[in-house]
């Protein structure tokens, strides 16, 4: 348990903690970014796990500290909370900027994907009335045997469409920060790799620290506190990552990396810190609100990119799909302020 500490030290451990949290994802992501290539790692894989992980690694680390220091609720509100806000609120922002390509992959086996986890989540959940750490193991087995699975077919699809004759412009799937940064000395990635993680895990005990404090001055839920300030402050760097592959018109790089993202969450980020240490005493909304949130904006990737007409191509997500997931975004908020503050 963290011991008490005065509100304004709690805010700076907020707000420090953001800041250091956000400078080190970025440095870990671009480290390991660079080590994969040298290695010569294929663009999908680092668009998709390699830096669908960095970008998750805040929640991981906050979840894991969070569990492992017995605030479960703000533990599984950060993993799920990031989950909901990366899909309605990141996936809706790049839409607005531009129109996105949603795959027939992603449609017919990323998003099924993703409604399995998180039915899984809520069956683990129901029926021993707690998450104990065999939950967390099976979460973690099934990671390991999804996401390379997943990887290897939507390789074999972008081979494919490598194939045709003419490819549509802006679905390379190559990161364009890869692409328009100078080549980064090995030695100097590895630099950031290891430092980027160690900042990542040291900011990530400062800002539970303060959350876990300010939720006590409040009067306020640790969940509500998971939900909204910790879970969209390590959602950032998806967010940035996101707009700036919108505007490059990079659509296969938005949604693989939220996908990746989601993967991690649920399955990585919850599964060890139940390994770690099993949550007792579970918020029933996470059952009756946060976990069909999830669900239900998980669908509507595949609602609003199936094509009706040709379902084995491509479709396009425009700017009304992202005003609607925003939209849906700020009544789930609402909800949840109602229900936490009443």
């Amino acid at each position: 348990m963290y011991p008490d500490i005065p509100l304004w030290l709690s805010i700076l451990c907020v707000v420090g903690g953001f800041a250091v949290l956000a400078w080190s994802a970025n440095a870990f992501v671009d480290g390991a970014s660079a080590v994969a290539k040298a290695f010569g790692v294929s663009p999908f894989v680092i668009g998709m796990v390699i830096i669908g992980f960095g970008t998750s690694a805040p929640e991981l680390c906050v979840s894991a500290l969070s569990g492992a220091t017995g605030h479960s609720d703000l533990s599984l509100g950060n993993a799920y909370g990031s989950c909901v806000f990366n899909v309605a609120v990141i996936l809706g922002v790049a839409a607005l900027i531009k129109p996105l390509v949603v795959k027939p992959s992603v449609v017919f086996v990323a998003v099924p994907s993703l409604v399995a986890i998180a039915l899984l989540s809520c069956l683990l959940v129901t029926l021993g009335g707690e998450f104990s750490r065999m939950d967390g193991v099976i979460l973690l087995v099934v990671f390991a045997v999804l996401l390379p699975l997943y990887c290897w077919f939507d390789q074999a699809q972008k081979k494919k469409d490598e194939d045709r004759p003419h490819p549509s412009p802006g679905t390379t799937g190559v990161s364009p920060v890869a692409d328009g940064d100078k080549p980064i000395p090995l030695w100097k990635a590895w630099l950031l790799l290891f430092v980027g993680l160690a900042l990542l895990v040291a900011s990530s005990h400062v800002l539970v620290w303060g959350c876990v404090d300010l939720a006590r001055a409040m009067g306020v839920s640790e969940l509500l506190i998971g939900l909204t300030v910790v879970a969209v402050g390590t959602s950032l760097p998806e967010l940035a990552s996101a707009v700036a592959s919108a505007r490059k018109g990079e659509h296969e790089f938005v949604l693989g990396n939220i996908v990746g993202s989601n993967f991690f969450n649920t399955l990585a980020v919850v599964g060890l810190a139940g390994t770690i240490s099993p949550f007792k005493n579970i918020s029933p909304y996470l059952l009756t609100r946060d976990l069909p949130m999830m669900l239900l904006v998980s669908v509507l990737i595949a609602v609003f990119g199936f094509n009706c007409r040709a379902p084995r191509e491509p479709k396009s997500v425009g700017r009304a799909a992202g005003a609607f997931w925003l939209l849906l975004f700020a009544a789930y908020m609402g909800l949840m302020l109602w229900q936490e503050t009443r």
